[in-house]
């Protein structure tokens, strides 16, 4: 396993991270995603550890917690072997107290994962979402008291707006408090939105991508082709509706590069879809979810090897899509380019 600064920050992880989004089974989502008890889970997280794999990433949103609880009870004994991120933010109830990041619900969220978890301290803590209700000086003075206290050691965010991650790392700047040392992004080969303002601005300020849907939401496993009906025990007809939407012409463009690669390197699709977000400027780690150890084993095949710089040219042309406004009008003028190289 490969390990990589976690940004600029002094915290190492490794190039691949579990996603224990399928711990639990609790609600139409999360169930769709995947349903691993204690037993299950303790076993994907020693094929992990096995691997290298240190990092485990949750949120107390993933299945009403169960996946924090299940976590925590397949780490027991090993919690020193690992590395736990976990994230608060999102509404986790019709409460007036069950949702944002207000000083009162960071601490209370902090408590109750700590508990979840089974465990004394965070490694990673992330913010779910903006909270534009509360004032940025609050969120970082209550984060910098957590980290204080010892329950969280590095923070960071999750689907941030650019202007929103550097309001936040301003203000740590401003008062001298813990920065920003993650985003936590979705990012792949179907959708590449994270490069155009995000890509730099994490580049810019040292701050290290998390990637969430490596495979597009579960659409890069190589099941889904041109013609063909969607098969009928993929999780998409239950999930599809929340995740990020992608044309099905762009989808069948990419998947036809995929296929070219994967003849040429014997891989398995979601392995070459994998291996080519790990080229990527910016990107500390990646997370692979899976529903079992079988689909583990094939993620965890993404290391140790690499593609060529011609299958990277070719799945980088199958994926390009065109930049929105204000990102496109400069992009393909000779004296930009200059003062501003592409940073992929």
């Amino acid at each position: 396993m490969e390990y990589r600064q976690l940004g600029t920050s002094g915290l190492k992880v490794p190039a691949l991270s579990f996603g224990a989004g399928t711990f639990g089974g609790r609600g139409p989502l999360f169930s769709a995603w995947g349903s691993a008890g204690i037993d299950e889970a303790r076993r994907m997280v020693d094929l992990s550890l096995e691997h290298g794999v240190t990092l485990f990433d949750t949120a107390d949103v993933y299945s009403d917690g169960a996946s924090e609880e299940v976590l925590g009870a397949a780490l027991k004994g090993r919690r020193d072997r690992a590395l736990i991120s976990t994230k608060a933010a999102l509404p986790t109830g019709e409460g007036p107290y069950d949702a944002g990041v207000s000083r009162s619900r960071l601490i209370a969220s902090v408590d109750a994962a700590l508990r979840r978890l089974d465990t004394d301290h965070i490694d990673l803590f992330q913010l779910h979402a903006y909270d534009a209700s509360t004032p940025v000086e609050e969120v970082l003075a209550t984060l910098e008291d957590l980290v204080r206290a010892g329950k969280v050691r590095y923070t960071g965010v999750s689907n941030y707006a650019g202007w929103q991650l550097m309001k936040g790392l301003a203000e740590a700047e401003k008062h001298g408090r813990p920065r920003f040392a993650a985003h936590q992004v979705y990012y792949s080969l179907v959708g590449r939105d994270y490069e155009w303002e995000l890509m730099p601005l994490a580049k810019e300020e040292g701050v290290g991508a998390v990637v969430w849907s490596p495979l597009g939401w579960g659409r890069l496993t190589g099941r889904i082709r041109r013609g063909q009906p969607l098969p009928a025990d993929s999780r998409l007809h239950q999930t599809a509706q929340f995740g990020p939407p992608i044309e099905d012409e762009h989808l069948y463009r990419v998947m036809d590069a995929l296929d070219d690669v994967a003849e040429e390197t014997g891989k398995a699709i979601p392995q070459i879809a994998i291996n080519w977000l790990l080229r990527r400027p910016t990107v500390s780690t990646v997370l692979i979810g899976a529903r079992n150890e079988e689909q583990l084993t094939q993620n965890l095949g993404a290391i140790g090897w690499e593609l060529t710089s011609e299958q990277v040219a070719k799945l980088d042309a199958a994926s390009e899509v065109k930049a929105p406004y204000p990102y496109y009008p400069y992009r393909t003028q000779d004296g930009f380019r200059q003062l501003n190289p592409p940073t992929v």
